[in-house]
């Protein structure tokens, strides 16, 4: 009988954004695909160190054990990993997600090629990487994705899971912020005031919310192992549109920070934030110091001539 994993958020790193791999990557820059290839074997007993989305992973995973221990039905996380390499020097990755204990038992390597392309096969939700262009492909693939631009993600000795989220071009749609890139601040809050009711279409990570949402409603709601939280550039009068639009998708958010163009990463930082994405470089780079930071190379701020 065939496996199916339809029931589980499936989420897909890559070999980058789980281990670090920059001293192997420099081999491959410097000397050569053979050294590189050379090099891995040489160390393949020798286990990775953590990468930035290293803590993200292993909390997502712990999540299973929760989900069974409160007869969660069906529901789990599934991490696959996608990588670059071959399976032949590939095999120092998949020693070191034992060496870790991580329950990774799936995985793609292409030798060289993108691995975006077995995403949908997957039925992957969300996509992790430090390749902008596999990011991008996702993407227009209709899956949330974001390209790993922090250092290396913090572990707050926690295993509760928080997830921070931009609005507009990441859990929205990127039409309010087209108008307020093409005719200002005024043309935009007058325009959310008149849409107020109208709920705005979904942007990339809507879906991957909904899905985080459904594993909430499978747990209790004491001690939730996962929390997220809208942070947003927004004010009001025009907070009233994402509240409603929230409402309209029966999606439940935590916390929801209007900050009206207040930088965001004091607020991330207060928030105890394990992850953040948004689709402004600016916000990212702000970020990314303190905090995993994802970004999303989608909508308008991200348009190749913008």
């Amino acid at each position: 009988m065939s496996v199916s994993l339809d029931k589980k958020l499936v989420i897909a790193i890559s070999s980058r954004a789980l281990f670090d791999l920059s001293e192997s990557h420099r081999v491959y820059e410097e000397e050569g695909l053979a050294a590189y290839s050379a090099y891995q074997i040489e160390h393949e007993e020798q286990p990775l160190e953590p990468g930035e989305a290293f803590p993200l992973v292993e909390k997502m995973l712990r999540i299973n054990a929760r989900l069974r221990e409160d007869k969660g039905g069906d529901k789990g996380v599934e991490v696959v990993l996608l990588s670059r390499n071959s399976a032949d020097t590939g095999l120092r990755v998949f020693n070191s997600i034992q060496h870790y204990g991580l329950t990774i038992s799936r995985a793609a390597f292409c030798g060289g090629e993108s691995p975006w392309r077995y995403i949908n096969a997957f039925g992957c939700q969300l996509f992790l990487s430090s390749e902008a262009e596999d990011v991008r492909n996702a993407l227009e693939c209709g899956i949330a994705a974001a390209t790993l631009v922090s250092n290396k993600g913090a572990n707050r000795g926690s295993d509760q899971l928080r997830f921070a989220f931009d609005g507009d071009a990441v859990l929205f749609s990127d039409e309010a912020e087209r108008v307020y890139k093409a005719q200002g601040l005024d043309a935009f809050t007058a325009s959310e005031q008149a849409s107020a009711r109208t709920p705005l279409s979904g942007g990339p990570f809507k879906l991957f919310l909904s899905a985080l949402h459904d594993i909430q409603q499978a747990l209790p709601a004491e001690d939730p192992p996962i929390r997220t939280a809208l942070v947003t550039a927004r004010s009001a009068p025009a907070h009233e549109r994402v509240i409603r639009t929230l409402r309209a998708w029966n999606i439940r958010i935590d916390e929801s920070i209007f900050l009206g163009g207040l930088d965001k990463t004091d607020f991330l930082r207060a928030y105890e934030a394990d992850v953040f994405f948004d689709d402004q470089p600016a916000h990212c780079a702000s970020a990314s110091p303190h905090i995993a930071t994802g970004h999303v190379p989608h909508g308008v701020a991200n348009e190749r001539d913008a």
